[in-house]
């Protein structure tokens, strides 16, 4: 089951709760925790199964026309079962609905990380597209991929 989540002790809580349990991808405190934090503002989607949290998104607009799939997670025992993908179609219908014209996601380059390549891989198989690579916007190791998508 997916819904939106509105409460904000709830939406950190979710937050917490997957983005721990995914250290492979979260693994800097500072970063996990400001995601955590900024979670509370945004738009909340979230998987359950049997009321238990298994996987959630949250979009953040960076424009009047633009909203950003700011972060993701899915507990990894249900990775390639179509949580993210179900998760995605909700979170999008919402953008659509509110009237947004386009959606970023940032990742870290294709080819930087094995990890990070699937993740860019389930971003295409979702429809974006490939819009620049901010070589810095991180730092040296991780350049950021920007992908874009039309939602009209």
């Amino acid at each position: 089951m997916i819904s939106q989540i509105n409460d904000i002790e709830e939406k950190m809580r979710i937050a917490r709760l997957i983005l721990e349990s995914l250290f492979d991808w979260f693994e800097i405190p500072e970063t996990r925790e400001q995601y955590i934090k900024e979670s509370a503002d945004e738009i909340m989607v979230a998987a359950f199964e049997d009321d238990k949290p298994i996987g959630f998104l949250c979009l953040k607009e960076t424009g009047k026309e633009t909203v950003e799939l700011a972060v993701m997670g899915v507990l990894q025992e249900y990775h390639r079962k179509g949580v993210g993908k179900s998760l995605f179609k909700f979170a999008k219908e919402i953008a659509v609905e509110k009237g947004y014209s386009f959606m970023q996601v940032k990742t870290v380059k294709m080819g930087v990380y094995d990890d990070y390549d699937k993740t860019n891989l389930f971003y295409q198989s979702l429809g974006f597209k490939e819009f620049e690579v901010f070589p810095l916007l991180w730092d040296e190791a991780n350049p950021c991929q920007v992908y874009v998508m039309s939602l009209k």
